[in-house]
């Protein structure tokens, strides 16, 4: 299951010319790679004399799209910090280049497993975590509220499984107590004195 990140902004301005892509390891340029070298696009909001060519529409775009990238950003950090050793993945992003020629997040999503523990208890504290990592950003969108409410139902059937558990375990133990109670010979054999 995905926690994803908070839909695109209705406000954002459209820009036929300028379509989101999914940046991937394919698309990095080709050259060697160091282990600090990240797979996500260049971000560096450098270029000055690019920035001055542009117009004050583009600039303005460029804010915007700046601002989404931070939000993002955030967003799945978030997830991130509070899945734990759930999280399967890092965060992946979809991005978006602006007319500066920087490719900016526009969206994004964690991947969290969503499986069932071994017992219901181990259940139950993963449904937490996942409801609070669904939960985590400022604003959980549509997509972070259904994970969660999944996740609330998952709770739930574990407690109730939990609760059968437990009542089972209770049965067993008084019926122990009750065929041990009958089967142990007294210490004191009956004893029945008649006076007249």
């Amino acid at each position: 299951m995905n926690l994803s990140a908070i839909p695109p902004r209705s406000s954002q301005p459209a820009t036929p010319s300028v379509a989101p892509v999914r940046v991937t390891a394919s698309a990095m340029p080709a050259g060697p790679a160091s282990a600090s070298t990240s797979a996500a696009p260049d971000t560096s909001f450098a270029g000055s004399a690019a920035a001055t060519n542009l117009t004050p529409e583009a600039l303005e775009l460029v804010a915007q799209l700046k601002a989404r990238d931070t939000e993002v950003r955030q967003h799945e950090q978030a997830h991130m910090a509070t899945a734990g050793g759930l999280a399967t993945s890092g965060a992946s992003y979809t991005y978006q280049r602006g007319p500066n020629g920087v490719d900016y997040a526009i969206g994004g999503e964690v991947h969290i497993d969503t499986s069932p523990g071994r017992t219901p208890q181990e259940t139950i504290e993963r449904a937490r975590t996942i409801q609070a990592a669904a939960l985590a950003p400022a604003s959980p969108s549509g997509a972070d509220q259904a994970v969660a409410a999944q996740a609330q139902q998952m709770e739930l059937q574990a407690r109730s499984e939990l609760a059968v558990q437990q009542a089972q375990e209770l049965t067993a133990n008084s019926s122990n107590k009750v065929s041990q109670t009958y089967q142990q010979l007294p210490l004191v054999p009956p004893k029945l004195d008649i006076y007249a």
